[in-house]
């Protein structure tokens, strides 16, 4: 077998891009990115990263066990899917999916969100 991990269609890059006192250009990363879902760590605030995803299409359903995860849309459109319940986020509107929630994202059209989260979160889930 050439790949004995999970394969997701998902372009996830865990490194931190920007040191603390750096300008960050969300703008420049959404116009250059080529990725139908691209998710890039910008930087590290005490325990928490912040990412940003670039992203058309859905995600799988997920949780996490032991971390909160914050979604704000900066263009597009973002729902988030819940157990009996969809949640549609504009541009400038942020929602909070707690812990040990299943869920799953889903951006009908080209969408640039922020999240924040626990650096240690494992993003496909646990």
């Amino acid at each position: 077998m050439e790949n004995s991990k999970v394969d997701y269609p998902y372009e996830t890059r865990l490194n931190i891009l920007h040191p603390a006192l750096e300008v960050i250009d969300v703008q420049a990363m959404a116009d250059a990115c080529e990725f139908k879902w691209f998710n890039q760590t910008l930087c590290r605030v005490n325990e928490s990263v912040v990412r940003v995803a670039i992203i058309e299409g859905e995600y799988h359903w997920h949780k996490h066990d032991e971390d909160d995860e914050f979604f704000y849309v900066v263009e597009g459109m973002l729902a988030v899917d819940l157990e009996g319940r969809v949640v549609e986020l504009a541009p400038g509107q942020g929602f909070v999916v707690p812990r040990g929630t299943m869920h799953r994202t889903r951006a009908p059209q080209r969408t640039v969100i922020l999240m924040v989260e626990n650096a240690g979160i494992i993003p496909t889930g646990n």
